[in-house]
């Protein structure tokens, strides 16, 4: 009788520490993409596809282009976002922009987000869409050959050409 009675407050704590578990961790899930009603802080990453998300910006790599939005990426209550900003069509292997206004929508579920980008290429007179691509938080991006940058930033042309451009630059500026 008393192995009986252990036997089965044994199996009553297992359900109710795995009861517990996977509730704190749905729960951690669902707020962990959406943090203040903004796209959470870090990195995400994907298939073709990698997203950093800082406190001042927003930077997404689809395949070998990129787009940045400057500020917090506001998620509304059902998981959406519509945001504007900019994107570069022709990013690799060298940046050749101009980057061109584009608008990044999208959707969070959990620690996933899907990410679609409609750009407006006023180069070459058309719309383009890239996407919808799809991104976990945490989770590294996985680019092939195409690098991902680091920072959230939109890097100042100087900057993008290396050392041995800015000396270019710098001797062009400098000469009578």
């Amino acid at each position: 009788m008393v192995r009986a009675i252990a036997r089965v407050s044994a199996i009553v704590a297992c359900v109710v520490v795995t009861l517990a578990v996977s509730c704190s961790s749905s729960t951690s899930t669902s707020t962990l993409a959406v943090s203040d009603g903004a796209l959470a802080l870090g990195t995400w990453g994907g298939d073709s596809a990698g997203l950093i998300v800082s406190d001042t910006a927003m930077h997404l790599h689809i395949a070998c282009t990129y787009g940045d939005v400057s500020g917090r990426i506001p998620v509304a209550s059902n998981g959406q976002f519509d945001v504007h900003g900019s994107y570069t069509l022709r990013a690799y292997p060298i940046a050749i922009g101009p980057a061109v206004p584009a608008q990044f929508v999208g959707h969070v579920d959990g620690a996933t987000a899907t990410v679609t980008v409609i750009v407006n290429d006023t180069v070459q007179h058309q719309t383009v869409v890239r996407g919808p691509v799809v991104v976990k938080f945490g989770d590294a991006p996985r680019l092939g050959p195409c690098p991902i940058c680091r920072r959230p930033i939109v890097t100042q042309r100087s900057s993008a050409l290396g050392a041995a451009g800015r000396a270019i630059l710098h001797w062009l500026s400098s000469a009578p």
